[in-house]
């Protein structure tokens, strides 16, 4: 498996070292994390069998107790987000939520000797908490990550940014979404975020 980007790279977390262990029984942000990262790792090792539908399936309700995606949409949204109709917020979080299960099924393809390390010290920040997480592969060089988390209405913590590099992927999206939203509004956005998915999906 390849580091296609930023973002899918900063899905890989470690949940098969002591330090991941220890953050996971310590924290439950970094428990929410690890958890997630132990159905990534599961997916990854049977990615060419289940096919990018399979993948899809097998991922999709591990994403959704993972993230916030209502929060995420509507942050992605940006400003506009309290003009549009709650119909059309329901429309936009559907789509979000699809592309984003979509980005994990079409490059989480293989396992090819990742190794993952998670912090055991989670950082707070106001109401939200970071886990820092750093990648390395046999491949590629090591990446840091941090998954800012917060707790959400259900009573679990959940991601609601990542930052690479210190490059948010929200913000990211928002500057992707923008000029869509401003041309065509919210029926614009949804069709561009459905082709997104599509892609993905092929």
């Amino acid at each position: 498996m390849s580091l296609k980007t930023a973002f899918l790279a900063a899905a890989l977390i470690g949940a098969e070292v002591p330090a991941a262990a220890l953050a996971q029984a310590a924290d439950p942000a970094a428990a929410q994390i690890d958890a997630f990262d132990n159905s990534l790792l599961a997916v990854m090792k049977q990615a060419k069998s289940l096919g990018v539908q399979g993948r899809y399936r097998e991922l999709e309700p591990a994403v959704d107790r993972t993230f916030d995606l209502p929060t995420m949409t509507r942050v992605a949204v940006g400003l506009k987000w309290t003009s549009v109709s709650p119909a059309d917020q329901a429309a936009l979080v559907k789509a979000f939520t699809r592309y984003s299960v979509a980005v994990y099924a079409k490059n989480f393809d293989g396992y090819d000797g990742e190794k993952f390390v998670m912090d055991p010290k989670v950082q707070s920040r106001g109401p939200d908490k970071l886990v820092h997480v750093q990648l390395t592969s046999p491949h590629d060089k090591t990446h840091d990550f941090n998954y800012r988390m917060r707790l959400a209405a259900d009573g679990r913590w959940k991601v609601i940014d990542v930052y690479s590099d210190q490059i948010s992927q929200l913000a990211t999206n928002r500057s992707d979404f923008a000029s869509t939203m401003n041309a065509g509004g919210a029926a614009a956005l949804i069709q561009k975020i459905d082709a997104l998915a599509d892609k993905q999906l092929r």
